[in-house]
């Protein structure tokens, strides 16, 4: 399963419906860095499909949901449980380290 577009409408049901984690990424089109992870996010999204659910919230079309959820810079990667921020992640570096990030904080 690739990642999901995440509006403010639908966030509330996404991170707290889903029966599976959710890593989302507040994110914009300007940030170049944003663009340069995005295929990272995109493989995790597929090969971690069994665990967990990836969203995409584009700030610069979300910035109330942006400012809900104190995001300050981009990109922001937040683990929700059971619709609670859990963890988050500031400008990974690269696939292997939001792997890192997300076994981390994943049970098993």
């Amino acid at each position: 399963m690739s990642s999901i577009t995440v509006n403010t409408n639908q966030f509330s049901s996404v991170v707290a419906e889903s029966q599976k984690p959710v890593l989302v990424d507040f994110w914009a089109p300007w940030c170049g860095y944003c663009r340069r992870i995005a295929p990272a996010l995109e493989q995790i999204a597929q090969q971690w499909a069994d665990k967990l659910v990836v969203g995409k919230v584009n700030v610069d079309e979300e910035p109330a949901l942006a400012q809900q959820e104190a995001i300050e810079v981009l990109p922001t990667l937040v683990l929700y449980k059971g619709g609670v921020a859990v963890a988050s992640t500031v400008a990974p570096t690269s696939k292997a380290s939001i792997e890192a990030f997300l076994r981390e904080h994943l049970d098993g």
